[in-house]
C-alpha cells in the first residue's frame, strides 16, 4: 500500500471536483460541505461520468437517470431503472500539505 496525493488541500474548497486517472481506475475527488470524498468518476449504471452530478444532502445524483449514492458508502439509495452495484469510494488520507487515497488496488 502507498499513499497517492491527488491534490494540495490548499486548492480545496467547497463545490471542488477533479477527476484523476489512476492505472486503469478514474476517481472523482471532491469536497462539498466541508467533507472530502473520493469516489470512483462514473456511475456504475452505465458509466456517466459523474463530474457534474447533483450533491445533495450528502447523496451523488447521477445525471442520466438519477440514480442517488451515498458520498460515504457508495450504497445505492435510489435506482430509477435496473439493479447497479454500489460506487466504489475509497478513504480520503492526508500526508503533510497533501490529501489523496491510500492505494492498494
Amino acid at each position: 500500500m502507498r499513499f497517492l496525493s491527488l491534490e494540495k488541500l490548499i486548492n480545496l474548497h467547497d463545490g471542488y471536483r477533479r477527476e484523476f486517472k489512476v492505472d486503469h481506475h478514474r476517481l472523482l475527488l471532491l469536497q462539498q460541505e466541508g467533507e472530502r470524498y473520493v469516489v470512483e468518476a462514473h456511475c456504475p449504471h452505465l458509466e456517466h461520468p459523474l463530474l457534474e452530478a447533483r450533491i445533495e444532502s450528502g447523496e451523488l445524483l447521477c445525471p442520466l437517470h438519477g440514480y442517488r449514492f451515498s458520498l460515504q458508502t457508495g450504497r445505492v439509495l435510489a435506482s430509477t431503472r435496473e439493479e447497479c452495484r454500489p460506487l466504489r469510494t475509497w478513504p480520503v488520507a492526508y500526508e503533510g500539505a497533501d490529501v489523496g487515497v491510500v492505494w492498494d488496488v
